[in-house]
């Protein structure tokens, strides 16, 4: 289902965006799908910069007493719109969940959310932080009488669900972790960015706006967005490759001149078309390297790039202990990320062969693709912004 079908625009505004200026701004379009039946739903909203976007994911689950919310987003109308519907069929909403140290983008609407919601339990990973100045939750609105920190006060419906933490890692400005749930009824792994799944079919949520796909499907600037199937997967390729890679090696930035040259067009002059400025010119290559991130009959299961060369370089111990955690819960059936695709068909077995692999690779490489990440990386390092052994506090 679609929540918003037919919704007016002021349903889907958010008016704290400028705490965090990412597309679409102050409209967030909501998509709203059941992933598993009668236990967990999926509320999507999209996230980006210059168009670069990609779903970004709510996650319900039924538990004892009515429903818990993982990963908060922006409480637009529509969103809370589509939870009152939940709420009429499966009871109240209960427990609100922040189960990410870092997470800006769902640590921002955690307040909002939970004023939403004035009876719900507040919980929140340990080692909340924020740069440059550290700032206690309750300054961004999070309600210090009915919040509580996981593991340390305790965790949420204990009887139907399972808390496994990745981390914490030092990252020197602050700590990477996160708490994932295993919710035993559905045999769902909720988590927020340890993995994700890639599937070469643009989500859904891009039928409610195809402009960022569209936008990425063009050669220049000078070229209208036309739309189509094929531009929609050409468009989604390349966000996947933005999205991973910040910048992929097979993408050149035209020369000044060159862009102004196919700019300002007739029929381009809007912010839409970003009046005709595309300063991309994708070359040979691309294609195979999207196709390398993403899967045709199922989504690809992978680590993300970013998390990958910039969050954990040095520490592919913490995510192998992590997925070797997970290899002893006999009841994981499926993985739901906060990111791309779900549900993920996800077992113990699955875990395994995951962890072997990662043991494998050439973890958090240099080259190619890898080397823009790894530049940011090295220079950090380089100036003791980020630690050499971020487990060296764990």
């Amino acid at each position: 289902m679609v929540a918003g079908a037919g919704v007016n625009p002021p349903d889907q505004r958010w008016g704290w965006w400028p705490l965090l200026p990412l597309y679409p701004y102050g409209k967030r379009a909501t998509h709203v799908e059941e992933l598993i039946p009668g236990q967990v739903w999926s509320f999507e909203q999209l996230q980006g910069i210059y168009y670069v976007a990609v779903p970004i994911r709510l996650t319900v689950v039924k538990v004892p007493g009515g429903l818990m919310l993982v990963n908060p987003l922006p409480p637009t109308a529509e969103l809370l719109a589509g939870l009152a519907a939940l709420e009429a069929e499966h009871g109240p909403v209960c427990t609100i969940v922040l189960p990410t140290a870092s997470g800006l983008e769902h640590k921002l609407p955690l307040g909002p959310l939970a004023r939403a919601f004035p009876k719900a339990d507040v919980w929140v990973c340990p080692g909340q932080w924020s740069f440059p100045v550290q700032l206690p939750l309750s300054w961004l609105g999070v309600p210090a009488a009915r919040t509580k920190v996981l593991l340390r006060d305790g965790v949420p419906h204990p009887e139907v669900c399972q808390w496994i933490s990745l981390g914490p890692l030092d990252l020197g400005v602050g700590r990477f972790q996160e708490i994932s749930c295993l919710h035993q009824p559905s045999g769902s792994l909720l988590i927020t960015d340890a993995l994700v799944g890639i599937h070469s079919t643009p989500p859904a949520i891009f039928d409610r706006d195809p402009t960022p796909v569209l936008f990425h499907a063009r050669e220049r600037g000078d070229q209208p967005l036309t739309d189509s199937p094929e531009a929609r997967r050409r468009g989604w390729a390349r966000l996947v490759l933005f999205a991973s890679y910040l910048r992929p090696h097979c993408l050149r930035v035209p020369p000044m001149a060159e862009l102004l040259r196919h700019a300002f067009r007739p029929g381009l002059r809007t912010w839409t078309a970003h009046f005709g400025l595309y300063p991309f010119d994708w070359q040979e290559g691309w294609r195979d390297d999207a196709a390398a991130l993403m899967g045709d009959e199922a989504a690809k299961l992978q680590v993300a790039p970013v998390l990958e060369r910039l969050v954990l370089p040095r520490a592919q111990e913490a995510i192998t202990a992590w997925l070797q955690q997970l290899e002893s819960k006999s009841d994981l059936r499926w993985l739901i990320p906060a990111h791309y695709s779900a549900p993920l068909p996800f077992t113990t077995q699955d875990a395994s062969t995951l962890r072997s692999e990662l043991k494998q690779k050439t973890w958090a490489p240099n080259e190619g693709n890898w080397a823009f990440l790894g530049g940011i990386d090295e220079q950090l390092l380089k100036i003791g912004f980020v630690p050499d052994d971020p487990l060296k506090n764990d």
